[in-house]
């Protein structure tokens, strides 16, 4: 109860912050992105979230010169069949600014909802990254509802990017998330990833995940473990 009562009170602070960033829009530009991606598995966090099948994603973000910002995100996903679960829906608002030349800082309270589920799999989650030379992160998350239980979830996850020519770059990452009641106190996960910009504003993935063995028995085994995933995104 303590966890729904916090859940809520995040969500009405976020839907003001959402109503500050409208109404700053006749004072200040706003800038829109947005992306749209086809890949051939939804993976979150080292476990599948589409059982290993292909996923259609879609997003937009909406950032105003003060460094707030609101955005939206959906995939298709497929969980095990009692949920009846086939989408999900991101929203977030939050603030993200460099801090000086080097360093930038990226906080926000994302909210995750699945429509139409036979069981209430919805929760919220504070998020913040810290970025040096835009090149290296680190970024924290935690929610009182992970996953949508009753448990605490704190996830930690430290990356790199590293440009090899104008049209190619890796990137690295290794995550753990800490879960209050999973066996072996959470599970590890890293990913690898190669990413070719095929020209603009087109990019092609290339990710291979692989997670340890607590993960597979959080999940099972067709959800955690080690795949591999390839996406096109387009970028606007």
């Amino acid at each position: 109860m303590k966890a729904f009562h916090y859940s809520q009170r995040l969500l009405r602070r976020s839907r003001v912050l959402l109503i500050l960033l409208a109404a700053t829009g006749g004072a200040a530009a706003h800038d829109v992105s947005g992306s749209a991606t086809l890949t051939s598995d939804y993976v979150w966090r080292g476990a599948t979230q589409s059982q290993g099948d292909a996923a259609v994603q879609a997003g937009f973000k909406v950032a105003g010169q003060s460094g707030f910002y609101a955005s939206a995100w959906g995939s298709s996903v497929e969980f095990v069949p009692q949920t009846h679960a086939s989408s999900e829906l991101d929203f977030s608002v939050g603030w993200g600014k460099q801090l000086s030349e080097h360093w930038a800082l990226d906080a926000n309270v994302l909210h995750y909802r699945y429509p139409s589920t036979a069981v209430d799999l919805n929760w919220t989650e504070l998020n913040t990254t810290l970025t040096w030379k835009n090149t290296y992160w680190l970024s924290l998350a935690w929610s009182p509802e992970a996953l949508g239980t009753t448990q605490d979830g704190l996830y930690s996850q430290i990356g790199a990017r590293v440009p090899i020519n104008e049209h190619l770059r890796m990137e690295m990452m290794a995550g753990y998330y800490t879960l209050q009641d999973a066996a072996g106190g959470g599970y590890a996960h890293g990913q690898l990833s190669a990413i070719w910009a095929i020209t603009a504003p087109l990019e092609l993935r290339v990710s291979t995940h692989a997670t340890n063995h607590h993960a597979r028995e959080l999940f099972g085994d067709d959800f955690a473990g080690s795949r591999w995933e390839v996406a096109l995104q387009g970028s606007f």
